[in-house]
């Protein structure tokens, strides 16, 4: 006979009431564990989800105000294309319809934004809209040119110009009108139309120093200008007179 044989039957019962105490305990602990762990899982999940909606908010505004951005682009680009085969020159107006844009596999590869704005086009490179505002400066001083006033500088060449338009115009005068002398037919209509090119002489340069301004200095030639280059005429034409008169 063992010593277990010998052992009481409430010891026994003792025994397995411990034991069904301490899994119970083990049991109880690894739920709590568990549930626990369901918990931050759930609550894991449920911030990963609200930040993906979130995302994809964002980037559902971020697509609106991007097609908004590349449909006034195109807008743009149409009109100024428009402007463009509307300005001088038979090259230009040959140009077509607009071109196509250029295929996205062309593109290069570059990180999306939070948000298109002017300046979110990586370093070094320039916005559409500045692109676009750049040609219709460009393109407004193509077909109104000359808004910008003249430089200072420049002033100081138009009685130059005044005066030596002015002077050629005298010459070219007085040698219809001695051509017309000496002429045997039609001597009257050359010398009046000498008579015509000296009484226009002061102000021939006035023209020549508009057309000067306009390509050369893209501006325009306000009411000042006229008056330096008529001054400059009509000095450089007084003088041709009186070298005229004290030589015949």
């Amino acid at each position: 006979m063992t010593t277990r044989d010998r052992q009481p039957p409430s010891r026994d019962y003792q025994l397995m009431v411990s034991a069904l105490a301490e899994v119970t305990r083990r049991r109880d602990a690894d739920l709590g564990e568990a549930e626990q762990a369901y918990q931050d899982s759930a609550a894991r999940a449920a911030g990963e989800l609200s930040r993906a909606e979130n995302d994809a908010l964002a980037a559902d505004r971020w697509a609106g105000a991007a097609a908004s951005q590349v449909l006034d682009v195109d807008r743009e680009a149409a009109r100024l294309w428009s402007q463009l085969r509307r300005a001088r020159g038979l090259r230009v107006r040959a140009l077509g319809d607009v071109p196509d844009p250029a295929p996205v596999e062309a593109l290069p590869r570059v990180a999306l934004q939070r948000r298109p704005t002017a300046s979110s086009d990586g370093p070094g490179l320039q916005s559409p809209r500045s692109l676009l505002a750049r040609a219709a400066d460009r393109i407004d001083d193509r077909m109104r040119p000359g808004r910008r006033p003249l430089p200072r500088w420049a002033l100081a060449l138009l009685p130059v110009i005044g005066a030596m338009i002015s002077t050629l115009a005298g010459l070219v005068a007085a040698g219809l009108v001695t051509f017309g002398h000496q002429a045997l037919w039609g001597g009257l209509v050359i010398r009046g139309l000498g008579w015509l090119v000296f009484l226009i002489a002061p102000s021939a340069g006035v023209p020549v120093a508009a057309l000067w301004a306009h390509r050369q200095l893209r501006a325009r030639l306000d009411i000042g200008g006229v008056g330096l280059t008529l001054l400059g005429g009509m000095v450089a034409a007084t003088l041709l007179s009186l070298s005229f008169a004290t030589s015949h």
